[in-house]
């Protein structure tokens, strides 16, 4: 091979020295953010902010203000993103802006909890897959282990294998919603539109907690729009395609959740959405008929594929970016000649799959990471004005739109939300404080484990 092609070839200088690839754009973005932000959340939350406000003015609402907050978040971390182009997610940001120590908590929590969030896709998968098909029955673990392990071989090829699965699986997951969405203004009719009188409403204090007790539904619902950051130095142009990722994702998001809902309420009266499990599935029997199940259930599995794949390939960056700065084993850090962090794809399909298996209280493990994940969030917007004011003259190639009150915002309602957590499940809220006692000898046994 000439010398010429040779210094002119970064993706084989890339390969050959095992580092990730930059080879992902805003489409690859836009993709990930909603394969992993649109998931059980938007089937199982309706039907229970209906159940807290009967009232339809008050139900969209609720979603309205969850999607401002995301929409707060994201032009706040966009900037982290894009200042900070290094794959791990937002443990990235806490390591260089507060510490090893912090960014040691924001890693671990957020993997634990992603592999969780694998295993507990992958089981809603199997569970409604031996419905569809009864050569599955009673194979739900099974399924659901070889759907996991599929989607990692399927990565371990390397990211593009991994990025064209993640856009093709969100393309027909919003395709899908599309459809519901279309089916239900098409055929529907029955809802709060036949029946327009709302009814009544919690009122004073009551009213107070239900609108609580609702936000923190639709935020863990809306959560996942910061799936790019994970993948920040894979990005081509990161300055310019994460903050478009980011912004345009939530925007999606948020888009699809306000036309699901609407859909619902034009269908059923906010009376029958109350309580149900699934709502969606309520609104596809209405529509279709002895057909609405099996339109619902292939609705939910084509949905969690794309959130099954997004958080396989997140888990792995996490690994490998506490790996690569000695908060794990170094093979962690390990990539292959397609781009991939081998050894922590292996290790978190690996938990994944116990997960599946063993973890019949996995759950309570996931309960107990939420504590950190909306920590992380509050950790990622103090970083942003850590970092203004520590390195003013750092180059942001994108600035947070209207900082400091937007990240201020996001800041103030990612606090009270974890308030509002901590006073809702005070049980597992203990359970997270312990951990987080604990977490500091830990990780300088970790630290020095890994050193050696």
């Amino acid at each position: 091979m000439p010398a010429a092609l040779e210094i002119t070839s970064p993706v084989m200088q890339v390969v050959q020295r095992g580092r990730l690839l930059s080879v992902l754009g805003v489409g690859f973005g836009l993709a990930v953010i909603v394969g992993n932000t649109i998931g059980a959340g938007i089937f199982r939350s309706p039907g229970i902010i209906a159940e807290h406000l009967p009232n339809p003015w008050l139900f969209i609402a609720v979603w309205l203000a969850g999607g401002l907050y995301a929409l707060l978040g994201t032009v706040s971390i966009a900037e982290l993103g894009a200042m900070l182009p290094k794959s791990g997610g937002q443990y990235v940001f806490a390591r260089y802006a507060l510490g090893e120590y912090a960014g040691f908590i924001v890693g671990w929590s957020d993997w634990i909890s992603t592999c969780g969030a694998t295993a507990a896709v992958s089981l809603v998968v199997g569970e409604f897959a031996q419905r569809l098909v009864p050569a599955l029955q009673g194979r739900a673990a099974t399924t659901a282990a070889v759907i996991a392990v599929v989607f990692a071989a399927l990565q371990w090829r390397g990211i593009a294998w991994g990025s064209t699965v993640q856009n093709l699986t969100s393309s027909l997951k919003a395709l899908a919603f599309l459809a519901l969405i279309a089916a239900a203004f098409a055929l529907g009719g029955g809802g709060e539109t036949a029946t327009p009188t709302a009814p009544a409403s919690p009122a004073g204090v009551a009213l107070i907690i239900a609108i609580v007790l609702s936000l923190q539904s639709v935020i863990y619902t809306y959560d996942g729009w910061t799936g790019v950051i994970y993948f920040s130095e894979e990005v081509i142009n990161p300055g310019r395609d994460i903050p478009r990722a980011m912004i345009g994702g939530a925007l999606a998001v948020v888009a699809i959740y306000l036309l699901v809902n609407l859909a619902l309420l034009y269908t059923l009266p906010i009376s029958q959405i109350a309580g149900k499990d699934f709502a969606a599935g309520a609104v596809a029997n209405e529509l279709f008929g002895r057909h609405g199940d099996t339109v619902f259930r292939s609705l939910t599995i084509v949905s969690m594929l794309s959130a099954i794949n997004a958080c396989q390939l997140m888990a792995s960056r996490v690994l490998f970016a506490l790996s690569r700065d000695g908060l794990f084993l170094r093979k962690a850090s390990a990539v292959n000649e397609g781009g991939t962090p081998s050894f922590a794809l292996f290790l978190s399909g690996t938990v994944s799959v116990l997960f599946i298996f063993f973890g019949e209280n996995f759950e309570t493990v996931i309960t107990v990471c939420a504590f950190f994940f909306v920590a992380s969030y509050i950790l990622s917007f103090v970083s942003v004005f850590v970092l203004r004011r520590r390195e003013p003259e750092k180059p942001r190639p994108y600035r947070a739109w209207g900082y400091p009150w937007t990240t201020g915002l996001a800041l103030l309602g990612s606090t009270l939300f974890l308030i509002g957590a901590i006073a809702s499940d005070t049980r597992n809220s203990l359970y997270a404080l312990l951990l987080l006692a604990i977490s500091y000898p830990v990780f300088w046994f970790i630290k020095y484990q890994a050193q050696r």
